[in-house]
């Protein structure tokens, strides 16, 4: 049942249009600059309820044993705050770790992942990575925000070499297509598709599955044009199966 779900949703989405791109290991296509910009380094996000879920998630999965852990979700709040019966229904059987944090941007992930959230047991089959409309909301440049998400990636490849990348590119913001951020994030995602390679990172987009032909988003999917219902996460979810499946080779 479960599975027939997925493949279902999966169908519907792939006929809606997700575009997936190939192209580097390591993303050499966006490689560090000096000096970096925050956006590439560790930094904690400057305001209280991020300190506290960031201490939550670290007491959570600092020095335990991760080992059994296969598929790993890094993000913010759109990842932290995936619906339990489609979390359940896509992942559930995958031995999944949900890393996501509401409100985090590039530089706040890169702060988690080195300061204990990712642990030398874990070394999952797959990550998933969907981050950087904050950094839209921050103001960062697009090319500032797409060199942490590279960096993201070049951390998850040195800490766990067998570990596979999806990269998921931000989802639209706003209800329609000239809301400021919008354009902002499709730079972005022009920039972050450069580090696919097609095998062990891809980079996939799956806005057009969340909009109408004219760019316009509903909020029975995205219900504050940001953050999806129930039914946008099945939309996501559907986008994103087949491909996890590829990649977590099953």
């Amino acid at each position: 049942m479960r599975t027939a779900l997925r493949a279902s949703l999966a169908a519907l989405v792939l006929a809606c249009g997700g575009a997936e791109a190939l192209a580097a290991p390591g993303c050499p296509a966006l490689p560090p600059r000096n000096p970096m910009p925050l956006e590439a380094t560790p930094q904690t996000v400057k305001f209280d309820e991020w300190h506290t879920g960031e201490e939550q998630i670290t007491e959570r999965v600092a020095g335990k044993d991760l080992s059994a852990v296969r598929l790993v979700f890094i993000g913010d709040s759109i990842t932290q705050g995936w619906e339990p019966t489609m979390w359940n229904q896509f992942w559930g059987d995958r031995a999944p770790l949900n890393l996501g944090l509401s409100g985090d941007l590039t530089q706040g992930v890169l702060y988690r992942l080195n300061n204990g959230q990712w642990n030398p047991t874990l070394h999952p089959k797959l990550v998933v990575l969907l981050i950087g409309t904050n950094n839209a909301n921050w103001k960062s440049r697009p090319d500032d925000t797409a060199l942490g998400v590279a960096e993201i990636i070049r951390f998850v490849h040195k800490r766990s070499p067998t570990t596979k990348v999806l990269v998921v590119g931000i989802l639209p913001r706003g209800a329609d297509a000239s809301a400021p951020e919008r354009a902002v994030n499709q730079q972005v995602n022009q920039q972050i598709q450069r580090c696919a390679d097609g095998r062990n990172t891809v980079f996939l987009d799956v806005g057009r599955s969340m909009t109408d032909g004219q760019g316009h988003v509903s909020n029975q999917v995205l219900f504050d044009y940001l953050h999806p219902t129930m039914v946008g996460y099945g939309i996501l979810g559907g986008a994103l199966e087949a491909q996890v499946r590829k990649m977590m080779a099953e």
